[in-house]
């Protein structure tokens, strides 16, 4: 077998990135591709995946939608707050976040303190043709979404760049994130 490297050969940056232990949380507004990307790099690292959405729902029986709906946002991110706690905690590998989860402070402060943020990001047209894929996005149901995209972008995007790690993912295949992700980690010191 040779040991030429060829431009794609991820096992350098591979072995760096996989010596990082703390949990890895994944920020960005809704339809960057947190979950799916998170899936992707969680599988190359060999560490395991969860969704803070999937388990709020899980925790709550109820969708993330049925939970604004019926209580608000601030009941949904206070208890947003306390299942990311909860998965840091468990020291989950990679965590997938909600789009207003890191502009939280006390949840951005836990996640820098314990964990490495990776801030997803993308430009908006792309958000808006991935968000309209489903329904299922409570800040979305109200108006334009492309307005509603581009003013959380504006606002967020200050708080999101307190991450230690930005990773723009554009509309190109979800592996050529996760490569520029292990690549961020791998230098990341």
């Amino acid at each position: 077998m040779s040991n030429a490297h060829t431009p794609h050969d991820m096992s350098d940056p591979l072995r760096q990135a996989r010596r990082i232990t703390r949990p890895l949380v994944l920020v960005g507004l809704m339809g960057v591709g947190k979950t799916s990307i998170g899936r992707r790099l969680a599988s190359a690292l060999d560490r395991d995946f969860v969704d803070a959405d999937e388990e709020i729902e899980r925790a709550a029986d109820r969708t993330v939608a049925e939970i604004f709906e019926a209580h608000g946002e601030a009941y949904f991110r206070d208890g947003e707050r306390r299942v990311i706690a909860r998965l840091m905690e468990e020291g989950h590998g990679v965590i997938a976040t909600g789009g207003g989860a890191f502009v939280d402070p006390e949840t951005r402060a836990l996640v820098l303190d314990q964990g490495l943020a990776i801030w997803l990001d993308c430009d908006i047209e792309t958000l808006v043709e991935r968000t309209s894929r489903k329904n299922t996005r409570p800040l979305l149901k109200t108006s334009d979404p492309h307005a509603i995209l581009r003013d959380l972008k504006e606002q967020r995007s200050p708080v999101y760049a307190q991450a230690q790690i930005h990773v723009v993912t554009g509309d190109g295949p979800h592996e050529l994130a996760v490569e520029r992700i292990i690549e961020e980690l791998a230098a990341w010191q």
